[in-house]
């Protein structure tokens, strides 16, 4: 499985040009008569001989057609002319050496010119003057395209706009528009790839062509901004569309995804917004069983720990749309649960009970059992930064462990009827604290199975984009400082999930058993930090390693290169849901054994004695079938 990788470039720049379109065909064909005028001048200026005699008219069709290819395989075709700069013209003056060569040693060959200077003179004259006549079409284009958007910024013209996509949610942006007066935009197509729709208006809006003529299309029909229309579009198809529309450097927004397209009765042209990264990694929209769901929620009294945390606070709001008859949410951050508190009344009209206190605490928690008497738990809470952990084993043995078994137990005295423990990929074969001690606390919530009326589980699932203090959110704070962009290592993988998706199938897996399994969300393939930083910047408009520089500072401790969500794949077994598998590998050990196990792994965190500490708990999380092993450390 962490071999497993996928990349966002869907195609590598060398080769982006490969299916030249008529605008880069036309492109082509006036570079070729600027170096059929270079090349007469090269010859021309030498000797006397006719440009159609002997091998002369072969000697140039080869140069030229060598140009053509070196500046084909540089991208230059792919670049947009107004956005040329210093570089680009580096590029073509590079791409122009070759072929003046190739054509001084023909001349050398076929005795050509009769000057003093020889092959040497038509080297540099071939050189100079396509260089400067290749560069001279694409400067004037740039001036031409800044006086046409200057005349259409004077004149009040309208932004035109290319729609991706001709499907319903396309209509219904276009009847928007049309109908309304106070709208700046004017659609000029739409690009869609089902065949049916060639040659349709729709509204009076022509179809112009397939989602690859964009570029094309973009260039011809002086498009201002394109709008991405497709809902139910994958993660695939956002990125194959997205790396097309960057190579036109045009604004690109978006429509939310199918979950979220309707909300409010909103107009669509409101819900437009940039592309994100959740969008290049949309997946099908996850079915669930919500008469399962709302079985087990449906008026019940439903406790969430780490409440204003990411996970718990989307927990708090899809629990909210099952009718619960309390949502209690537990948490030690008091400006994040005022705000989820404040989005519950608002938005959904239900006031949630908010406690601020620390799971650890065994006093406080039992005050909330009794007062409030939950049927339901989501645990959540957890400290979660792998190199922090590192660096404070007592506090993460402590919040994470112990909040774990603070509430396992309280859920048992006050008959609970659900527990679900919200646990992470780093659990398997732990190389950090702070995934060793998720898997202590998966093997504690097994065990507890094993002799209480409780139903426990836990859910295993991999990084979920744009979690507060997660990797997304520290790469694009990186890029809007100016970079550098730091990535720990260039082959390093995570498995991602959007925020919404791991909740909901949370909540999925919690209708599907209570014996102490571990289930297992399928997270796709696992992507390269690497790419998804690239992808990062692109979406900012910037240009990787040219705008921004990426930086790699090494793998840090405790950290690995590529994470997994089993430890053997042939445990794992299905469930009734596509999208989840479950794991029945618990510790081996009976609650009161394991329970002693962590006590003694507390007080040596009471004698801070932390690199003892580490050892021990390590082991205990290693250990998957029996305690035997660390009794050095129990006397």
């Amino acid at each position: 499985m962490q071999d497993s990788s996928r990349t966002f470039e869907d195609v590598p720049p060398i080769v982006v040009g490969l299916s030249l379109n008529v605008r880069e065909l036309g492109s082509a064909a006036l570079d070729a008569l600027v170096m059929v005028a270079a090349a007469a001048c090269a010859i021309g200026l030498g000797s006397e001989v006719s440009p159609l005699s002997g091998g002369i008219p072969s000697l140039v069709a080869l140069t030229i057609g060598l140009h053509l290819l070196l500046l084909w395989n540089r991208g230059i075709y792919s670049l947009e002319s107004r956005y040329i700069g210093f570089h680009d013209a580096v590029l073509i003056g590079l791409a122009g050496l070759p072929s003046a060569l190739a054509m001084g040693v023909g001349d050398y060959l076929l005795k050509i010119t009769t000057l003093r200077f020889g092959p040497v003179l038509t080297i540099l004259l071939y050189a100079l003057v396509a260089t400067n006549g290749l560069l001279a079409i694409r400067v004037a284009r740039r001036y031409s395209h800044r006086v046409r958007q200057d005349a259409a910024r004077k004149s009040g013209a309208k932004k035109r706009v290319l729609v991706v996509g001709a499907g319903d949610a396309g209509e219904m942006f276009v009847r928007e528009l049309v109908k309304s007066r106070e709208s700046c935009a004017m659609v000029v197509g739409f690009v869609d790839d089902d065949p049916a729709k060639r040659n349709l208006k729709i509204h009076g809006v022509p179809v112009l062509g397939r989602i690859a003529d964009i570029v094309s299309l973009v260039h011809d029909h002086a498009i201002g901004e394109i709008v991405i229309a497709i809902p139910a579009a994958t993660g695939d198809q956002m990125r194959k569309i997205h790396n097309l529309c960057r190579r036109v450097f045009v604004p690109v927004r978006t429509l939310p995804s199918v979950s979220k397209l309707f909300t409010q009765g909103a107009k669509l042209s409101s819900q437009l917004r940039q592309i994100s990264i959740e969008d290049l990694l949309r997946r099908a929209p996850v079915e669930t069983d919500t008469d399962g769901i709302g079985e087990y929620i449906g008026g019940e009294h439903v406790l969430v720990t780490g409440g204003g945390g990411s996970i718990g606070s989307e927990l708090a709001r899809q629990i909210a749309l099952l009718n619960p008859a309390t949502i209690i949410l537990v948490g030690k951050g008091e400006n994040s649960l005022y705000e989820i508190e404040q989005e519950l009344i608002h938005a959904q009209g239900l006031a949630p009970v908010v406690i601020v206190a620390d799971v650890r605490d065994e006093e406080s928690m039992e005050t909330v059992f009794r007062d409030h008497r939950p049927t339901v738990v989501f645990h959540a809470a957890a400290h979660k930064h792998v190199p922090l952990m590192q660096r404070n084993v007592r506090e993460a043995i402590r919040n994470n462990i112990i909040g774990t078994l603070v509430m396992a137990q309280l859920a048992v005295r006050y008959g609970v009827a659900k527990f679900i423990l919200i646990s992470t990929d780093k659990a398997v074969r732990p190389s950090s604290v702070m995934g060793a001690t998720k898997r202590v606390c998966e093997m504690l919530v097994t065990a507890m199975a094993q002799t209480s009326e409780t139903q426990f589980a836990a859910v295993r699932f991999g990084n979920v984009l744009g979690s507060r203090g997660s990797l997304v959110p520290l790469l694009e704070s990186q890029i809007k400082r100016g970079g550098p962009v730091t990535v720990t290592h260039p082959e390093m993988t995570r498995f991602f999930m959007t925020i919404p998706e791991a909740v909901q199938l949370v909540l999925q897996a919690g209708a599907l058993g209570g014996r102490g399994e571990i289930f297992i969300l399928d997270m796709g393939e696992a992507i390269k930090i690497d790419d998804l930083a690239r992808e990062l910047i692109w979406l900012h408009g910037l240009v990787p390693e040219q705008d921004i520089e990426i930086r790699y500072t090494g793998v840090r401790p405790g950290e690995k290169l590529h994470e997994e969500l089993v430890y053997d794949s042939n445990d794992l077994k299905g469930t009734t849901h596509p999208k989840i598998s479950m794991v029945e590998n618990g510790s081996g050990a009976g609650p009161q054994a394991l329970k002693a196990a962590i006590a003694q792994l507390v007080e040596l965190t009471h004698q801070e004695e932390p690199d003892h500490a580490r050892q021990m708990l390590m082991d205990l999380a290693w250990n998957k079938h029996n305690l035997n092993l660390l009794s050095p450390y129990m006397g």
